[in-house]
């Protein structure tokens, strides 16, 4: 008997430690809510009966089984510059490790496709865009206008910058219908330095914003199964130093020609650099700058280090998404070109082992008071709609309310979880004072906005 009560207890134990475990809890699941896109031309967005965000959390000793279709619940799309691709349904299963471990060998490459996963069920993919400057032929491959090949891999093009047309307002595009972020998950329009206009007529928000007054969130994981976070986090390892950018170790190099490598191998040429092919437009034209990590807030050549975070007070290894001084997106991006840890995620058909379901507990684990979020609407004062943006993205839906200055409801929508703002169309109502209520069911604030149709 007293066997059995140990191994029941043992048992237990190990449930309870699992489940406090980021990469068991972090997803954002979601069974009710589904994805809306936009098409060029249609401001309107269109309501799909895709499902967003993740739908299953499952896991083993050893693995955690995420159950996805790969769509977010920010608008998509439209997605311009030729790409005629739309988000579609993924129904994938990505299986993670639960205990990453440091890759003692050879460092592996990232690769095209999936490298790594957002806590919407988002992929992730790395610096490329999967062609390069010439093909086996010496033909032209890689020039603004993408022709029907991929490349002899010598040059290779960034889709940061080469694809940046096709990017939609989350900054993300899909390949064969799998919508993907290479980079940074945080919509044009809020970056310190707007390089695409693309939010002023297709307007959505992206996972997260950028608060430079805050340790960025936990977004996702690598396929080696260590952490990502967003552009900011302590200034030193063990968590003091306040909160920084966390910068990039890599640079762009002093070249005008493109003839060899940083490492000063010979290679066939690509285009001189030009306004048409600017320094950045390939990967080689990076070096790593090694000195770069005698100061704590730079990272290694994995595009991570070892630190402490909020969801690891002990340390792990973590990615963080770079970005520069304007929020601008600094190469490489999030992971790589290489794996810290050893690459061992994958897409699986099926489940071959006993697992246990994760049913999250919101308010146990992510609950936060609205009235400390940091919450701005604009344009204010608004004329023909009003935008509420939130700091953060929560775990669970929020719900806005428009009142008049008497407490008349006007209209209501939704801040789904995952998602960052909402907006309200204001060209019916009169000049005046009005009130915007958010909640959560637990927790609420009040803001009051401005029409003025002159």
């Amino acid at each position: 008997m007293k066997k059995t009560i140990l191994a029941i207890l043992v048992s237990i134990s190990t449930i309870t430690q699992a489940q406090t475990n980021p990469v068991i809890i972090s997803w954002l699941q979601n069974n009710t809510t589904t994805g809306k896109h936009y098409v060029s031309g249609n401001y309107t967005p269109i309501v799909d009966a895709v499902l967003a965000n993740v739908q299953k959390v499952q896991y083993s000793g050893s693995f955690v089984y995420i159950s996805t279709r790969g769509i977010p619940t920010y608008i998509t799309g439209p997605f311009l510059g030729g790409n005629t691709s739309l988000a579609s349904d993924q129904n994938a299963i990505f299986k993670l490790p639960l205990n990453p471990t440091k890759n003692t060998g050879t460092p592996t490459n990232t690769t095209g496709g999936n490298i790594g996963l957002f806590i919407n069920g988002v992929a992730l993919f790395d610096y490329r865009d999967g062609v390069s400057w010439k093909n086996s032929s010496n033909s032209i491959c890689g020039g603004p206008i993408q022709p029907p090949c991929t490349g002899d891999g010598v040059w290779n093009r960034d889709a940061i910058v080469a694809e940046r047309d096709g990017f939609d307002c989350s900054k993300a595009h899909p390949a064969n219908g799998n919508y993907h972020h290479h980079q940074n998950p945080s919509a044009f329009r809020l970056d310190l330095n707007v390089i695409s206009t693309i939010c002023n007529l297709y307007p959505s928000d992206g996972l997260y914003v950028i608060d430079s007054t805050k340790h960025s969130p936990l977004i996702g994981f690598a396929y080696d199964g260590f952490p990502i976070y967003g552009a900011y986090g302590y200034k030193n390892a063990d968590g003091t130093g306040g909160i920084v950018r966390i910068k990039s170790s890599y640079k762009l190099r002093s070249i005008s020609t493109r003839t060899t490598y940083a490492n000063g191998t010979t290679v066939t040429t690509g285009p001189a650099v030009s306004g048409t092919y600017p320094l950045g437009y390939f990967r080689e034209d990076y070096e790593y700058i090694t000195t770069s990590l005698s100061t704590p807030d730079y990272l290694d050549e994995h595009n991570g280090r070892i630190c402490i975070t909020p969801e690891y007070p002990q340390g792990t290894y973590a990615y963080f998404c770079t970005v520069d001084a304007k929020w601008n997106s600094a190469y490489p991006y999030a992971v790589g070109p290489t794996f810290y840890g050893v690459k061992s995620a994958t897409k699986v058909a099926s489940i071959t082992e006993s697992v246990t379901t994760y049913t999250p507990s919101v308010t146990a684990l992510f609950q936060s008071n609205i009235g400390d979020m940091k919450i701005s609407t604009y344009p204010n004062p608004a004329s023909d709609f009003i935008a509420l943006q939130i700091g953060e993205f929560s775990h669970q839906n929020i719900y806005v309310t428009l009142f008049d200055i008497n407490g008349k409801k006007l209209a209501e929508t939704i801040i789904y979880q995952g998602s960052t703002m909402c907006y309200f169309d204001t060209r019916t109502l009169y000049d005046g004072e009005y009130l915007l209520s958010i909640t959560d069911n637990q927790s609420s604030t009040t803001k009051k906005v401005i029409i003025q149709k002159d």
